[in-house]
């Protein structure tokens, strides 16, 4: 069985399974999704945020993202918006994402190199399923995964454990010869609960926090640090 304490994921070292965040772990979207907000925003006449401030308000959903955005990073506030606001103002993030969805964002280095040298994986994210479908797509990727679980697929996402736990049993994978890759809290919180192994990389966004303060069981600067 795999170690996730050691580095390369090599020879008899490698997990059956592989789960994969996608923002800040395989792609740098901030870029297009700062542009989506700040479109919003000032559709609603609202200051414009920027791509350093939207940096620290990925990852939780679409839904947290514009709450966040509403607040101007007021994570209280965000919360005890108005569902009807949020949905008002989803509808211009929503039109203005799928525009530039593909403008700037693009693969981290190694990440390519990455998914062509593993196994089994499914990509799992936070990201609507509108959003991730085409953004796969237009990087070539549909053929590296098993299948995608989005945001809104479960009755619950990461931080549950619900979409790990879903994985694995789809492919008939145990828990403990599973392996989580992302970037951020609600990943590796995630990994935890469901009793799989994690590994964190130190250039995604996990809200300007060091993702080490997660406690994952590996911290990495690049993917290619699992090829050994």
């Amino acid at each position: 069985m795999f170690n996730a304490t050691v580095c390369a994921l090599t020879g008899d070292n490698q997990p059956e399974l592989l789960l994969l965040d996608l923002d800040g772990t395989l792609i740098d979207s901030v870029p297009d999704l700062a542009k989506a907000v700040d479109s919003m925003l000032g559709i609603l006449g609202m200051s414009l945020a920027g791509p350093e401030r939207v940096a620290r308000w990925v990852g939780d959903g679409a839904d947290m993202l514009v709450r966040r955005a509403l607040a101007d990073g007021d994570e209280d506030a965000a919360k005890t918006l108005m569902q009807a606001q949020v949905t008002n103002a989803r509808q211009y993030f929503d039109s203005a994402y799928m525009r530039c969805l593909h403008q700037a964002t693009g693969a981290f280095p190694g990440v390519q190199e990455f998914l062509q040298a593993t196994g089994k994986k499914v990509l799992i994210t936070n990201k609507p399923r509108q959003f991730t479908e085409p953004l796969i797509t237009s990087l070539g990727w549909d053929s590296h995964f098993e299948f995608l679980l989005c945001g809104d697929d479960l009755s619950e996402r990461k931080p549950s454990p619900v979409p790990v736990l879903h994985a694995c049993k789809e492919l008939g994978v145990s828990v403990e010869n599973t392996l989580m890759v992302g970037d951020s809290r609600a990943d590796i919180q995630a990994a935890k609960s469901a009793g799989v192994a994690s590994v964190a990389v130190t250039y995604g966004y996990n809200h300007g926090e060091d993702i080490r303060g997660s406690a994952p069981d590996l911290v990495i600067d690049s993917l290619n640090q699992l090829l050994g």
